[in-house]
């Protein structure tokens, strides 16, 4: 669980909701307002995707805060004893460790390394599966970014409406204080819904993906290098330039 976008949003909803005032909080509330806000924003999304990827929408939500980060240390030095172990055993003897890997990705690596895959046949085959993690990345952001723009831009429609039934109307005055509410609120629930909630959500999945971009990236070499045999030592320094310096250094002295 990422407590980092539990907090970050607890707290932007907090701050906001102490700025309107606790007690003046009905005047914020407008049902026409959520109408052509959020109904509109919804809506018009709905409209530009298909149905599967919405019903993953979700999920995709989900990853923002419930994530399970792996190690890239604790890759490497998974992937440096497979390394030990072939140079003593064979890499036939990694047969089955792989079948013991919870990581899909890796586990098809080294059965492709094991069965004597050409390297750039299992370098073809891991990045095009990169390629496309990447894109479903991407694919799940997109829904959030798009209705990040859609808030605002109800919000302004909103304005418009409200403004035009208060210039329309301008006789009766009893009518101007509620188009105006509508007219104003739209925009602010339109920027909430992108500043407060979509915003944060895309930027943060889009972090993830790059982690797991990086992961699956180390994997990849680390593949590369059992299937060529390189000695452990060759393997903790090459993977160890996807670390940050002070953990880099780290696993290269565990080699030494």
């Amino acid at each position: 669980m990422d407590l980092a976008t539990i907090i970050g949003l607890a707290a932007a909803c907090g701050l906001v909701l102490y700025g309107m005032g606790i007690d003046q909080l009905n005047a914020f509330i407008d049902l026409p307002s959520v109408y052509i806000t959020l109904g509109g924003s919804f809506s018009a999304t709905i409209a530009a995707f298909p149905a599967a990827r919405l019903m993953n929408a979700v999920g995709v939500a989900k990853n923002a805060i419930f994530i399970k980060n792996r190690s890239p240390v604790a890759v490497i030095t998974q992937i440096i004893e497979f390394a030990e172990q072939a140079r003593r055993e064979g890499i036939l003897a990694l047969e089955s460790r792989a079948l013991e890997i919870s990581d899909e990705f890796m586990k098809q690596g080294i059965q492709l390394a094991v069965d004597g895959t050409e390297p750039d046949l299992i370098k073809e085959i891991l990045e095009t599966e990169i390629s496309h993690m990447e894109s479903r990345h991407e694919d799940g952001a997109k829904i959030f970014d798009f209705l990040a723009a859609m808030g605002p831009s109800f919000g302004m429609i909103g304005t418009l409406v409200g403004l035009v039934l208060m210039l329309g109307n301008m006789s009766d005055v009893a009518s101007i204080g509620p188009n105006m509410a509508v007219a104003l609120i739209t925009t602010l629930y339109g920027s909430i819904l992108a500043n407060i909630f979509c915003l944060p959500t895309v930027e943060k999945l889009k972090t993830y993906s790059a982690k797991e971009v990086m992961i699956k990236e180390l994997m990849l070499e680390g593949i590369m290098s059992l299937q060529s045999g390189d000695n452990p030592r060759i393997v903790a320094q090459k993977l160890s330039v996807f670390l940050e310096p002070g953990q880099r250094a780290l696993v290269v002295k565990d080699k030494r």
